[in-house]
């Protein structure tokens, strides 16, 4: 018996093609396709398909669905953190968060994740499997239906290393920026990695004008190899040279994710290095206040250590900005409610 595909997954063009297969006109993709972005759950809402046409849609493929956990809105700011349950039991997250620009969603790519970032919840635990480009366009499609309102502008940045699920990655941004479904620009994406230098290479060819985020936090090897194992495998060295190929080939800014972590690599001296690796790089430094986790022991550095780390770094010419902390009173960064609900299961 031949397995049941899930249609979100497929891009625009193959789903033209598996419409023609089935001999059914060209156009039929079309209304297919909205539907699928529109959130429908069955075949049956399908109402401008002719009635045998969704009987055999419904014998050769599905609908993919994810069902809301947990859901919980910060009272400070409106950001909201949501668990969702994926069709096989698994779980990922994702959260909405509010700027005078628009709505912002961060996705999970991953359900777990392989990279072993030694600050990070989403890789206790490991990796279970990629998500499918279908699963993960539906964390905005119901996410949207959710709120009510308008996604605006998606973040790569959940649970799960977006370079190392490439290609549903690359179907997903295809999908997600057609104009016939969601319709997000691409200037509109943000996808950050932790430094899979072949991954940024293949990336920077795609023609996608998406904004690349480096999960560097540190200045050195040195520093990198103890908070991030992927350093053993790609050297600082390698991954500002495919950061530089990226913005040059892209004509995109390069945002360097720092998490400023109390006595590790928050110091004067981080900072003057830091800034002498990037200089000559199109970019611009983030520094965040580490979240605290349980299952770690790193703590957040001080205000006051941060802004003298940001002061360094602009008196060297390097645009820096710290990030505001959404929904601190609900935890919103990712990993965490999946590593306490996997823990009860």
């Amino acid at each position: 018996m031949t397995q049941k595909i899930n249609l979100k997954d497929l891009t625009y063009e193959e789903l033209e093609q598996f419409v023609i297969g089935n001999n059914q006109p060209k156009y039929r993709a079309k209304q297919v396709f909205q539907w699928l972005h529109a959130g429908v759950k069955s075949f049956d809402e399908m109402t401008n398909l002719p009635k045998e046409f969704r009987k055999q849609l419904h014998e050769i493929s599905f609908i993919s669905t994810v069902k809301i956990v947990e859901k919980y809105e910060s009272k400070l700011d409106g950001t909201i953190k949501y668990l969702l349950e994926i069709m096989d039991g698994n779980y990922i997250e994702c959260v909405i968060m509010r700027y005078k620009h628009g709505i912002t969603i961060c996705i999970s790519t991953q359900v777990g994740c392989r990279m072993g970032c030694s600050f990070c919840a989403s890789t206790i635990g490991g990796l279970v499997r990629h998500l499918s480009a279908g699963e993960i366009l539906d964390e905005v499609i119901f996410i949207q239906k959710d709120i009510g309102e308008r996604i605006s502008n998606i973040v790569l940045m959940g649970i799960g290393e977006p370079l190392d699920n490439y290609e549903n990655v690359i179907r997903f941004l295809k999908n997600v920026n057609n104009p016939l479904g969601i319709n997000i620009g691409y200037r509109h994406i943000s996808l950050s990695t932790c430094g899979l230098v072949d991954g940024i290479m293949k990336l920077s060819e795609e023609s996608m004008p998406i904004t690349l985020s480096i999960s560097l936090h540190a200045p050195n090897d040195h520093i990198r190899n103890m908070i991030m194992p992927v350093s053993r495998q790609y050297s600082m060295d390698e991954l500002l040279e495919a950061c530089r190929i990226y913005a040059e080939r892209t004509k995109r800014r390069i945002t360097f994710e720092y998490a400023m972590i109390s006595g590790i690599n928050d110091s004067l001296e981080n900072a003057k290095e830091l800034g002498n690796r990037i200089q000559g790089i199109l970019c611009h430094v983030n520094l965040i206040p580490v979240n605290k986790i349980e299952e770690r022991q790193y703590t957040k550095s001080t205000e006051e250590q941060i802004n003298l780390f940001k002061a360094q770094l602009e008196r060297m010419g390097i645009p820096t900005t710290v990030r505001r902390e959404l929904g601190s009173d609900i935890n919103a960064s990712c990993g965490q409610l999946r590593r306490k609900r996997v823990g009860e299961v």
